[in-house]
Formats: C-alpha cells, structure tokens, sequence
C-alpha cells in the first residue's frame, strides 16, 4: 500500500493512471451501448464451437470474445467485448513501459496519450471483440520482451550476450499468431532486425533461439494441426488475399494512406505518417555516419528496431491497397509501434513549446471522444435520422441512406422471438436456422441465448461459409425442418428464395419482428418456415 501511495505522490504517474482507468472507462461505456458488430457476433460463433483453429483467424478470437459470456452466463454486446477491454488496457501499459525504457517516462507518458486518444486504437483494438485485440496485446508484451532482451544495457558497450528471454519471446510471438497471422510478420521483423545488426547477429548463433524456436512451433501447433486436417484451407484463404487479381492502381494507394490517417485521426494520423518517413531517412543515413552511430548507438538501435516491425505492416498492407480493397484495422499494429517514435519527437516539440504539445492532444482526445460520442448517438438513438424522435433538428438522414440501420440491436431481436407464440412453437419444432449470409448468423445466435438452444448454419448461393462449413455436415439436417431468417435487404431476392425452394419442400413466412430506432422502424427481420430439407446445400470455404 505504501509503495502505491508512493508512486501515485508523482504527477507523471498520477496521469498515466488517469489515462489507462478513465480510458478503459470511456470504451467499456462505448461498449455497453454500442450494438454488436458483423464480426463480432460472427467471431461469438467461434466460442461456441471451439477448435484448434477457424477458417478466417486462429483461436485466440475465439477466447477473448467468449470471455465475458463464460464468466457472467449472459450474452450481450458488452459481455463479448470483455476480453477486448481487458486486453487493451494490457497493451497500453505494456506500450508505455517500452516507451519508458527505450526513451523517457515523459515521453512513455505522451506515447500513452496518443495509443488512448487514436479512435482506430480505441474502436478496433480496444471496444470491439475482433482478432486485433489479443493481437495487439501480444505483439505489444514481444515487443517489450525484445527491448528488454536486446536493450538490457543500454548504456554500456559490452558484448550483447542472449539470454532466456529469447524462450519467452518465441511464446510470445507464437501467441500474436495464435491471435491474427500478422504474428509472423511480427516475428520476421525481429529476425531481421537480429540479422542486419552486427551487435545481435550472435543471436542465431544461441540455443536460447533455438529453444525460442521449438516454443514458438509448439505454441502454433493449434493452427498447424487445424490445418493439416483441412488441406491447409485457411493460409490459402489468406494467402489469395495477397495475390493480384486485377491491374495495379497507384490512386488507390493514396486512398489507402487518406484512410488509414482518417481513422487514426488527422491530428495524429498525419503526424505518425511523417515521423515514419523521417526516422526511416533518418536511421538509413545513420548507417553510412560512423559518427552518428557511436555518438547516439542506442537511440539508433531502438528506433531501427520499431521501425522494422512496424514498417512491413505499414508499407506491405499500403502497397496491396494497390489491387485490392483491404481492412483499416488491417495496417495499424504497424502505426501502434509507431507511436513510439512520435511519442519521443514530441519531447523534442515540448522543447520549443509545452502549451502547444499540450493543446495537441487535448484538442485531439476531445475531438475525437466528441466524434465517438456523436457516432453512438446516431447508432442507437438516430440523432441525426430523419425521422426520430431523438433527432437533433428535425435530423436530415433517411433510414434507407444510412448503414448502421443494418447493425442488429440483439436486445430488440430477443424480445420479438420470446414475445411471439408463433416462432416461439416453431422454434421449439424446428431441428436447425439457417440464413443467407454467414456474418448475419451471429445476431440470430446472439439473440436466442438463453431462450433456446438450436444449431446454426448458412446457405449461401456464393457458396461463401466461412466457419459454417466446418461447423455441420453438408448431409446433417436432410429430412428435416428449418427456420430460415434474413434481414429486409435480403427479404424476397428471387435468386435465394429459388435456391431455397428447389432444396425444401414448402417455404412459408411466418413472421416479421421490426427493428426500431427512435421510434421508427429502420430494419425488419423476415422469419420462414422451411419443411423438410430434400437434398443438401452446395457448400464452398469462400475461395
């Protein structure tokens, strides 16, 4: 307790504890409200069917999204989420102690700030229940681990000599690719940082990297043995991702980079952009200057290090918007090992002016906490939704014109099913639910627990199932009944309802249960009765 009372009497510590519990308080509160997204609810299925690994990622996802449900017995959007709070939290501490042993606790302090108040960071990281979130938290404890390896004296000039942290570093690295396949490039970015370093080419000279090595295979056996048992499906599924289909445009690289600085938030995205190109001339230049080397040797070897595993993800995700739409969470872990450099050249910034340092980020954490806030709003109330009788001003977007209509509130949706006789008694006669689309099978999921507990699959004329494929057999459910559900875009396509017919024998609506926002109805789910499935239903991995 009084070693506590101690490091709080320090105003730098007063304020890194403000960040990382007012922080975590702000997502957790964005959390509860915020309706579960696609992926979230697709990744709550991973939980209830756990396996070594999944289609699209490695386990990990499926943990921390199952966490919060495990532990409490409810499923709701903020129990899914409560891995991904927890885990975050994690990775901005373990981000500042890299920042303060590499650099400053001043400058760990202004890193923590940046990691906090970037909405990307917040959002993707930190509020949602995807991969990137046990991700970040491992790449950031590999990282840490690194620095204390590789940077355990760092003002001395004695021979670097390895040590047992190599073991814990290969666990590490192998858990951020039990997490997101961005873990190898994570690792491939320290072999190289080891193999053009003379100081640390002695690394692969040890058997504590050779023993870092088996831990590392050992720990990516889950992902291995999955699959080996389903003909290497999920890295060919990734792997495509990476090849051209089409030509190359330089255009769409520049969206890309417009993005990426978007969802960072100008303020920062902009800056973590600059710092990145300017520490890479930089150190680059260094090379070729002796001088500059022995004068400030560590300095140089700490910034070579984040930028060699920062830069790959950057440039390598960047480039690939060339010929391909990619996800923004996608080249973020690179811009999180950024913050480190930017976080230091702001002490340099504070030099010549504190106040506007200080203005920076205040000015940028209240933008962006507004902005968030303001999304919610228009998410669950429709503020901004013409009509709403939440709307600020009459509103001026029409339901049709906003996306977010398609989010599910799961609260509304279990209400309507309980409230119901009908699907009540149809639910209870049916054997399975099927729907059209693999990402809207998590709401439905979602919201059944804990009225019933009945499988879940996807009949998709694409023939793209993701995890369902995996999940049933094609032949499991033939003889028997189904409900099918869909939300309103998708209601009546002539295409699916063909498709379905010609595998059932009858397909009947049964029941309609209308999602409202601000009292309007902005989406409505369809529910069918389909009898006796004839035959099965062609089924592909969406590759």
């Amino acid at each position: 307790m009084q070693i506590a009372q101690k490091w709080l009497t320090e105003k730098t510590n007063q304020l890194v504890l403000c960040l990382l519990v007012g922080g975590l308080l702000f997502r957790a509160f964005v959390a509860f409200w915020l309706y579960p997204t696609f992926d979230e609810a697709y990744y709550y299925l991973y939980s209830l069917h756990l396996d070594w690994s999944y289609f699209d990622h490695p386990v990990l996802v499926a943990l921390t999204t199952g966490f919060g449900p495990w532990l409490t017995g409810v499923v709701s959007q903020f129990t899914i989420r409560m891995g991904a709070l927890i885990a975050h939290t994690g990775s901005l501490l373990l981000l500042y102690l890299i920042s303060k042993r590499l650099f400053s606790p001043q400058a760990a302090t202004i890193t923590l700030a940046i990691a906090t108040i970037s909405p990307i960071f917040q959002v993707g990281f930190g509020i949602l229940s995807l991969p990137d979130s046990p991700l970040m938290f491992f790449w950031s404890a590999s990282l840490f681990c690194a620095t204390t390896e590789l940077f355990r004296q760092p003002n001395s000039s004695n021979a670097y000599v390895p040590s047992y942290r190599l073991a814990i570093l290969g666990v590490l690295v192998g858990l951020a690719c039990l997490s997101k396949y961005h873990g190898f490039i994570l690792g491939l970015g320290l072999v190289g940082f080891c193999l053009t370093n003379p100081r640390y080419r002695c690394v692969f000279r040890s058997p504590w990297a050779w023993l870092s090595l088996g831990l590392f295979v050992i720990t990516i056996f889950p992902i291995l043995f999955w699959n080996i048992q389903h003909d290497w499906v999920s890295f060919r599924f990734q792997s495509e991702r990476a090849v051209p289909r089409s030509g190359y445009n330089l255009l769409n690289v520049i969206l890309v980079c417009l993005a990426g600085v978007a969802y960072l938030f100008p303020t920062i995205g902009l800056p973590l952009w600059w710092v990145s190109l300017r520490s890479t001339l930089t150190r680059t230049v260094q090379v070729f200057s002796q001088k500059s080397l022995k004068s400030d040797k560590f300095l140089h070897d700490s910034s070579l290090l984040i930028l060699w595993v920062s830069l790959p993800v950057i440039l390598g995700f960047t480039l690939i918007g060339g010929y391909r739409q990619i996800l923004p969470a996608w080249s973020m872990p690179g811009f999180w090992g950024i913050t480190l450099l930017l976080g230091q050249q702001a002490i340099i910034w504070e030099k010549q002016s504190r106040l506007w340092v200080r203005r920076w980020l205040l000015g940028s954490g209240i933008m962006v906490a507004t902005i968030l806030l303001i999304a919610l709003l228009q998410v669950t109330t429709g503020i901004m939704q013409k009509p709403s009788q939440y709307a600020l001003m009459g509103g001026f977007l029409p339901p049709k014109d906003d996306p977010s209509t398609e989010l599910i509130d799961i609260q509304q949706l279990r209400r309507g099913f309980a409230a119901s006789p009908v699907l009540s008694t149809a639910l209870e006669k049916s054997s399975f639910i099927f729907t059209n689309r693999y990402y809207i099978g998590g709401p439905i999921a979602m919201s059944l627990e804990p009225l019933i507990n009945i499988p879940i699959t996807c009949f998709d004329i694409g023939k793209d199932l993701r995890g369902f494929a995996f999940w049933s057999a094609a032949t499991q459910w033939l003889g028997k009944d189904a409900l099918y559900i869909t939300t309103n875009p998708f209601n009546q396509r002539k295409d699916l309802m063909d498709s379905y017919r010609n595998h059932f024998s009858s397909l009947t609506e049964i029941a309609t249960i209308p999602i409202r926002r601000g009292g309007v109805v902005v989406n409505v789910i369809y529910v069918y009765q389909a009898r006796t499935l004839l035959k099965p239903y062609p089924r592909s991995y969406g590759i």
